[in-house]
């Protein structure tokens, strides 16, 4: 009998009978309905208001919690290594020491032009100049460029441009022509040594 007089209820059910003032009286599937939706209502409102932002947070979180892991992680690897770095800075250092003592300083540059004119006296050349050049800095050191003109034989060049890598500084050569002399059977030689001297200006 229930449902039978529900149904005929909303049969009979008009819209304009609702009281706003009287809800109490209105039919039950009606009053459900309201329920269902105010409920809907606060579910809707509830999730996008605070849970969504908790979980948002959440989220937050547990991304700064993977972020420090990682972080830690990579600390406790460098502490584990710190003597093994260590060492290996020390290493560095003394290979860096080893590197600048071949770079030579404002006062060994005469010294480094005599040790290349003896080089080219021992293989037999005939050195017409050795100019030292302009400066070019760089970031961390000085190019010291030096123009040098000899003549002698093939070979005698050869042994020349070979014994430069025997010095005690770091040379290195550039810009190589050769053309035949004037006189006799000898060959011209042109080219450019480089050396360079460490910046320690700061």
């Amino acid at each position: 009998m229930a449902i039978e007089d529900t149904l005929r209820s909303l049969k009979e059910f008009d819209v304009s009978d609702l009281d706003p003032d009287n809800i109490g009286s209105w039919p039950l599937p009606i009053l459900m309905l309201l329920w269902v939706l105010v409920f809907g209502a606060v579910l809707f409102l509830g999730y996008n208001y605070h849970i969504k932002g908790l979980q948002q947070d959440l989220a937050r979180a547990e991304q700064k919690e993977l972020d420090t892991k990682k972080d830690f992680e990579d600390k406790a690897f460098k502490a584990a290594n710190l003597d093994a770095y260590k060492r290996q800075m020390l290493e560095m250092e003394d290979s860096f020491g080893a590197l600048v003592s071949q770079l030579p300083s404002d006062t060994e540059v005469p010294g480094l032009l005599e040790d290349i004119t003896s080089k080219g006296l021992v293989n037999g050349l005939e050195i017409s100049s050795i100019d030292l050049q302009d400066e070019r800095a760089d970031e961390f050191y000085v190019e010291l460029p030096i123009a040098i003109v000899a003549t002698g034989s093939y070979h005698d060049l050869g042994s020349f441009v070979s014994s430069m890598a025997g010095l005690p500084r770091i040379v290195t050569l550039h810009d190589f022509s050769v053309e035949t002399a004037r006189s006799g059977g000898d060959l011209r030689m042109n080219m450019i040594a480089k050396t360079y001297r460490y910046r320690d200006d700061g």
